[in-house]
């Protein structure tokens, strides 16, 4: 199966080892991660972000996404546009007129939504701690099934969280299962 500019968004609420997943994906599968954009961009400002600042990042995910659709290798995408969205309806009450075409416009191959099994660590940025990662969860879930988008819940720890993930990239783009090497990496004990 040709694997060329196979898009998978890696998505879930705060805390959930998102962008260690998809780091250790790209790696993996000799892909690309694109990052999270939101929280370097979020830790620059020296005031509180405005609905502005989060339509700013909603475009920088659109560029992101149309700079890599030729690209010969699967990337992997920290976040996507449904978290802006849900992002924007919590924290603001109102989305952009653009925002279903930009759901549309970005089709991505398959999710990975990460469950909150993992503790949540506090940071300067993140804001959606205890009972509100359950709902958050199930907001993207419900967001992901509108788009009628193949996607996987991954659980667990360390290896058994990226094995996880490598069978449900498998089952759902046919990319290869590495479970065997992700269980002999000894160094994803320590990551999350």
């Amino acid at each position: 199966m040709n694997h060329k500019g196979t898009r998978i968004a890696i998505v879930g609420p705060e805390s959930t080892g998102k962008t260690m997943l998809t780091q250790k994906l790209a790696e993996y599968y000799n892909g690309e991660w694109i990052p999270e954009y939101a929280r370097d961009y979020i830790e620059k400002l020296e005031r509180p972000y405005k609905f502005s600042d989060v339509e700013h990042i909603a475009r920088w995910l659109i560029d992101a996404y149309d700079n890599c659709q030729d690209v010969p290798y699967p990337v992997f995408f920290d976040t996507e546009m449904i978290i802006t969205k849900v992002w924007l309806d919590v924290a603001f009450g109102k989305l952009p007129d653009q925002m279903e075409k930009w759901l549309k416009h970005m089709n991505f191959d398959a999710f990975l939504l990460c469950y909150p099994d993992l503790p949540w660590e506090p940071d300067p940025i993140r804001e959606n701690g205890g009972k509100m990662r359950e709902i958050l969860y199930h907001r993207y879930r419900t967001e992901i099934k509108k788009l009628q988008k193949p996607y996987q819940i991954i659980k667990g720890h360390g290896a058994e969280r990226m094995a996880n993930a490598s069978k449900a990239l498998n089952k759902l783009t046919g990319l290869p299962d590495l479970t065997k090497t992700i269980k002999a990496d000894h160094s994803l004990k320590a990551l999350f």
